[in-house]
């Protein structure tokens, strides 16, 4: 009988010891977590040498076969001292029909324990465009992303910090597909001489637009000798977080409904599909109406080139010049060295929002996408704090345009 439950014993830890799924300790991780906002859609694996395997899921537009991956981020649970590589995939995007890697040999990964402070580690593009991570961690659970986090939930704390301040008007003009509150942040006096509008996060993984944003009205509210001048020349009005949808369920480029709110700008919006854009629309005919059209508009987005993309004028003669005034107290001002693109050579971005609000509405419009891998004029990875900086350098930035305007 001894001798029986003895071969029993040995029998279970051996099956034990063999069965992957109960061997914690040889596991590089224990498992990928998702189930916070802002979280990319994941599926993963542990290959049998030891790599982790996760693949993206594409976000898809409407009615094309266009999709889209450039967020990651997600909180990996191991154990501290674990060494394995972690291996992305799904980055093949299409655009217009035409295949394009969503990274390139510049991509890093941001690490960090908690998700609020962050560093960066580099990352290999494969032959077979996957990006390779060498892990080292230093802690049981850490989070990776593709770009450091801007969440609905910092938004909504920024919202609450400012509300109010005698500078600052929060008016919600209406909601996303999924009925999410849609805000106009107005900082300064309604009757300035000049108006400026700005819209951040049309897309949902591009954050250095929000960075931005909350540098702006961090410096444009110190009641120094900066905002005091720049607030005495212009009101700025804010559309901090157009898919609010997007960011919150961790999604690429499109809206709830497939639609990419940079597009279908030369025709009203529909209103079912991109109620986003609808109702920015009703704001801007209002605001016109009641004489107080934007001489300026700047929709702030990432990608791997970091341009000013300009419009095709089309008969505005003053356009490019203004245009070329702006970029001008931008490199004066900021570490901005990349330059524009478009304007007299074509469209960029047909039917984006830049021509939308230039050939629709008369507004002096540009696309500024923030580079999201490299900053050339401090040469090195971006930060939030990077991004913030030159939204704090954006109120002398506007002050500098119109003065000699």
């Amino acid at each position: 009988m001894k001798y029986a439950i003895a071969c029993m014993l040995l029998f279970c830890c051996a099956h034990i010891k063999a069965n992957p799924v109960c061997d914690t300790i040889t596991q590089p991780i224990q498992f990928i977590n998702t189930s916070f906002e802002n979280a990319s859609l994941v599926n993963w694996s542990v290959e049998e040498n030891g790599v982790v395997s996760v693949a993206l899921v594409y976000d898809r537009q409407r009615e094309s076969e266009n999709r889209a991956n450039g967020h990651w981020y997600f909180q990996l649970q191991t154990h501290r001292g674990a060494e394995f590589v972690l291996m992305l995939e799904n980055f093949d995007n299409i655009w217009n029909n035409n295949r394009a890697s969503a990274i390139s040999k510049y991509t890093h990964c941001y690490i960090s324990p908690d998700g609020k402070v962050w560093t960066a580690i580099p990352a290999e593009k494969t032959a077979d465009s996957k990006l390779k991570i060498k892990i080292h961690a230093d802690y049981d659970s850490f989070y990776v992303a593709g770009v450091e986090p801007y969440r609905i939930s910092d938004l909504d704390k920024l919202l609450a910090e400012i509300k109010t301040n005698r500078l600052v008007s929060i008016d919600t003009i209406g909601h996303t597909v999924l009925g999410r509150s849609l805000e106009i942040v107005r900082i300064g006096n309604p009757d300035a001489k000049h108006t400026i509008f700005i819209r951040a996060r049309a897309h949902g993984f591009e954050a250095g637009g929000n960075w931005v944003v909350q540098g702006l009205i961090h410096q444009l509210l110190k009641n120094d000798a900066v905002a005091r001048k720049a607030l005495g020349s212009f009101c700025v009005y804010i559309l901090p977080m157009a898919n609010k949808d997007a960011v919150a369920r961790g999604r690429t480029r499109f809206n709830s409904e497939g639609i990419d709110l940079n597009r279908g700008w030369a025709v009203p919006a529909d209103p079912h599909y991109a109620p986003e854009n609808a109702a920015l629309e009703n704001w801007l005919e209002k605001m016109i109406a009641g004489g107080k059209k934007p001489e300026l508009a700047i929709d702030f987005h990432n990608d791997e080139e970091g341009h000013l993309h300009l419009s095709a004028p089309n008969g505005n003669t003053n356009y490019l010049s203004n245009m070329q005034r702006f970029e001008n107290v931008l490199r004066k001002n900021t570490w901005f060295t990349e330059g524009s693109i478009g304007g007299e050579s074509g469209f960029r971005n047909p039917s984006s929002i830049g021509e939308g609000l230039l050939y629709r509405y008369g507004i002096d419009a540009m696309v500024y996408e923030l580079n999201y891998e490299w900053i050339a004029g401090l040469n090195r990875v971006p930060f939030g704090k990077d991004w913030e900086w030159l939204g704090e350098k954006l109120c002398t930035v506007f002050y500098e345009y119109f003065m000699d305007k």
